[in-house]
């Protein structure tokens, strides 16, 4: 299945089969319940079905890797021959991502742009996979002590682009590759804004460039109590948008969905200079 990014922007939608997930850990951590959030995804109009078993969230531990499996793999053989839009696993561990794509998925999201696992730009090639590589400092369970950069733009294109070449360097087709500057990852919350701020610097590379900013804590640090972090995801993934992201990653498909709606045709119109009609 080809991803084709200029028609518009392409919705990733967010399924995560964890016990403890920073948003909806627990909710579809039961397979069956995976299973029909996946398809009410479809319905709401996601593009593409982004699956995960372990949770990265800021000092969240890693799991075994045939437990791992074992949450995403059911899920994946269950709903990838049933629905038409392509379906992502997200995991940074090769054995975990060859059982996936076996199984159909055809997207491997790798948020350590291939450094925890040097076999996993061979199996992304051994499968024709498209992969996704997006910077990180550190590990999940390490990335928020104390994150500073030199440079950051620089840093993180220095290292997206690392992760290219060794993609290519294993046979990995540049037209497969999308690369994802890695918001909350390692990042201070100043760090994350600059970033979304400059997205236009890393469509430099020429590549497809996936954001992910779903009600993460960029949002939730800048208010004094427990609010709705929804407007504001979907506020910073509009401009987003229009600083450059061809694929947007959410929990919310419909309601992103909606407002795309508007954007698209936003993006259709002439700008006319000095006009106020």
């Amino acid at each position: 299945m080809r991803l084709i990014y200029n028609a518009k922007t392409l919705i990733m939608g967010i399924l995560n089969v964890t016990p403890d997930s920073f948003y909806d850990g627990g909710i579809y951590f039961d397979t069956e319940k995976a299973i029909e959030r996946a398809y009410q995804l479809h319905r709401e109009g996601a593009d593409i079905i982004d699956i995960g078993g372990e949770s990265t969230r800021p000092g969240a531990k890693p799991i075994s890797i045939q437990e791992e499996i074992d949450r995403v793999c059911p899920v994946i053989e269950a709903v990838a021959h049933n629905i038409d839009i392509p379906i992502s696993i997200d995991t940074y561990r090769s054995k975990v991502a060859e059982e996936a794509v076996k199984l159909g998925a055809s997207i491997v999201n790798d948020i350590s742009g291939l450094s925890f696992d040097e076999e996993m730009a061979d199996i992304v090639s051994k499968y024709n996979s498209y992969l996704i590589v997006m910077h990180i400092r550190g590990t999940p369970e390490n990335m928020q002590n104390n994150p500073t950069y030199d440079n950051l733009l620089f840093e993180i294109y220095s290292y997206l682009e690392g992760a290219i070449n060794r993609a290519i360097e294993h046979g990995i087709a540049r037209d497969r590759i999308i690369i994802d500057p890695g918001i909350g990852f390692g990042k201070t919350l100043e760090d994350n804004y600059t970033i979304i701020r400059n997205l236009g610097f890393f469509k430099g590379m020429g590549l497809p460039l996936l954001v992910g900013i779903s009600r993460k804590s960029l949002i939730g640090r800048l208010y004094h109590q427990d609010e709705n972090r929804l407007p504001a995801t979907i506020a910073l993934n509009a401009l987003s948008i229009f600083w450059g992201a061809d694929i947007i990653r959410v929990h919310d498909v419909k309601e992103h969905r909606l407002a795309l709606a508007s954007l698209e045709m936003l993006k259709k119109v002439n700008y006319i200079n000095g006009s106020c009609i």
